[in-house]
């Protein structure tokens, strides 16, 4: 579990850094930085089951947000194929945008999911 927090510190740290070009940073990078805070303190051997429920209380908040307030990601998933999300960087049409950003929010939520799993103390069956 070190090794995979450590790697998802890293990718969350990078992900907020190429958020301040964005059109909401403010948003964006506190987003990825709790996640990747969150898997630090997970190396570190300190878990926080409490904050990994937070973060993910948050993360789906956004998703459900993008999902219902937001058509980008509907029409993403009605009309485009999934080629159309990564054949540029250039993000051209809201519902590329959108639907990455709900990908990044699904793939915080599993992190800190896994964490939170394996912060769970393990019972062991009594003879």
């Amino acid at each position: 579990m070190k090794l995979f927090n450590i790697a998802f510190c890293i990718l969350f740290v990078i992900s907020a850094a190429v958020q301040y070009n964005d059109a909401d940073p403010y948003i964006w990078i506190p987003l990825y930085l709790y996640g990747a805070w969150l898997c630090y303190e997970a190396a570190k051997g300190r878990c926080r089951p409490r904050a990994y429920g937070a973060g993910i209380f948050v993360y789906l908040l956004f998703i459900l947000y993008f999902l219902f307030f937001k058509q980008g990601v509907i029409d993403w998933f009605q009309y485009h194929p999934a080629k159309d999300l990564v054949k540029s960087m250039k993000a051209d049409r809201p519902w590329i945008e959108e639907t990455r950003e709900v990908m990044g929010l699904t793939i915080l939520i599993a992190v800190l999911a896994i964490n939170w799993i394996a912060s769970k103390p393990r019972r062991i069956p009594s003879a």
